[in-house]
């Protein structure tokens, strides 16, 4: 059985979502970050960088248990468990990891902080909003640049890429985007979210 530690964020869901996507039973031990819970002891055991998601597999390498931190780290560890969702053409496969490490590296960490500045900061400061709204902007027209020629991020093949960038571009009225402004967003967008395993998914914790 496959336990999973996280929260109703995008690095939360990301998880949730390629379980559903790969049929893979698995339970939900909520981690309430809006009380500080990722700092029990008992969490950051787990986790000694406090924060979700987790995942435990009781059956990982070898039949032996395993803990995995990092949504990313996570979702390449799925695919390999199960031989899905990561392209086996090489070629294939290194794009859907580089468009996962894009992922990582600009589109959780620069979107998350268009929601800081515009719905946690106590105080607007124009300046941070004027930067990260900026680089919002670019990264979408990054993402619809990529997606006008191609159905999914790493070409034919729905891939671990998508599912990673999906759940930060559904908050995208909390970082004050049109998606109309950028189609093949969209397009994409829609059949992502047209996904049953996406929208149960995105449920999780309930």
């Amino acid at each position: 059985m496959i336990e999973l530690h996280t929260w109703s964020t995008p690095n939360g869901r990301k998880i949730s979502i390629a379980l559903e996507e790969l049929g893979l039973p698995y339970t939900v031990h909520a981690v309430d970050i809006t009380r500080g819970e990722q700092h029990d002891p008992a969490f950051v055991a787990l986790n000694p960088n406090a924060k979700i998601p987790v995942l435990v597999d009781e059956e990982g390498p070898g039949n032996e248990p395993i803990t995995i931190i990092e949504s990313g780290a996570i979702l390449m560890y799925l695919a390999g468990k199960t031989g899905r969702l990561l392209p086996v053409d090489l070629r294939q496969r290194l794009e859907a990891i580089q468009w996962l490490m894009f992922q990582m590296g600009s589109v959780g960490p620069m979107l998350g902080q268009v929601h800081h500045f515009l719905r946690f900061a106590p105080e607007l400061i124009p300046y941070a909003i004027e930067r990260y709204s900026k680089e919002a902007t670019r990264i979408y027209g990054v993402l619809d640049t990529r997606l006008a020629d191609r159905e999914w991020l790493a070409g034919p093949e729905y891939s671990i890429a998508d599912i990673a960038t999906y759940p930060w571009l559904a908050r995208h009225d909390w970082q004050g985007i049109d998606l109309k402004r950028f189609p093949s967003v969209l397009r994409w967008f829609e059949a992502m979210s047209a996904r049953p395993a996406v929208q149960r998914g995105m449920e999780v914790p309930s």
